[in-house]
């Protein structure tokens, strides 16, 4: 039965080692009940003092497992590889425009009810109308720059 236990204890470090790699907490979920399985086990082979001394060691590992994938772990060539550690400078789409683009004429492209696409000296953009529905080929005038779209008028 000491070998089950053990056997359970070492299962459980295993799937604790795993979930670092493969991440969602089912490979750690799994790793717990194994090594909580094993503290069960205890304390119905060995009675109250062998259960706790078995779930105190349980405590023991899974606290040493945490500190070493979280702090020991990362500065390893290992970790190094398995840790993200630049941020991603990336956006999901490009600014729409600069400020130089306010008081610009343009001629909307689509129809804007409220939202379509305008052509300012020759690059299209993505356009927000305050003036309501805009009609296609309509004269607008930029009004104001938001991080994804001009903001137009009716003239």
């Amino acid at each position: 039965m000491l070998s089950l236990i053990i056997g359970l204890f070492v299962l459980g470090l295993v799937f604790f080692f795993f979930e670092l790699i493969v991440p969602g907490g089912i490979l750690g979920m799994i790793g717990a009940l194994a090594m909580l399985g094993g503290c069960v086990l205890a304390f119905v082979e060995y009675g109250a003092g062998g259960g706790m001394l078995t779930f105190m060691i349980f405590s023991v590992l899974a606290v040493a497992c945490l500190v070493l994938e979280l702090k020991i772990l990362p500065r390893t060539r290992l970790g190094g590889s398995l840790f993200l550690d630049d941020a991603i400078s990336g956006t999901s789409q490009k600014p729409a425009g600069e400020r130089e683009l306010i008081g610009l004429e343009c001629e909307a492209l689509t129809t804007l009810s409220p939202t379509g696409l305008v052509k300012i000296e020759g690059k299209q953009y993505e356009a927000f109308s305050q003036s309501g529905l805009v009609n296609r080929g309509a004269r607008l005038k930029v009004v104001d720059v938001d991080n994804f779209r001009v903001k137009v008028s009716k003239l």
